[in-house]
């Protein structure tokens, strides 16, 4: 068989790397902005307290941070709620997810009562053992 010489030098298959960059640019933006909107919750301005024992935890894609500022305003995802709408809150939550992980975050300032309200207003709603979030002593 005879093989012409412009087909010997010739690559079979041409690979357009075009699409492969836009995709990997997209996907690249898409994990950018969905770190960003996650990491809102854990950036607000809250002055937690401190603990000697204090360990990383691991962030869950249900659970559910619940702020609470110095004045002693609870925070959920944002938003400012009172006391009944953060049990409603909470009691759909265990009611979607048996096993709702709920973390409390009270500012070292804040008066202690008002994170027993929240602890308490958990306790009803059906979260056997909320965390208390705190930070590690230098």
């Amino acid at each position: 068989m005879h093989i012409k010489a412009s087909e010997a030098g010739a690559s079979p298959i041409s690979i357009e790397l075009t699409p492969i960059i836009d995709m990997v640019f997209l996907l690249l933006i898409f994990f950018l902005v969905a770190t960003t909107f996650h990491q809102t919750e854990r950036e607000m301005q809250i002055a937690l307290p401190v603990a000697s024992s204090a360990e990383p935890m691991s962030t869950l894609l249900r659970e559910l941070i619940i702020n609470i500022d110095e004045s002693g305003k609870i925070i959920v995802s944002g938003s400012t709620m009172d006391a009944e709408a953060l049990h409603s809150l909470i009691a759909d939550a265990v009611k979607t997810n048996p096993d709702q992980k709920v973390t409390v975050r009270g500012d070292r300032n804040t008066q202690y009562a008002n994170v027993v309200t929240v602890l308490d207003i958990c306790k009803t709603s059906g979260i056997q053992e909320p965390y208390l979030d705190t930070v590690l002593t230098p």
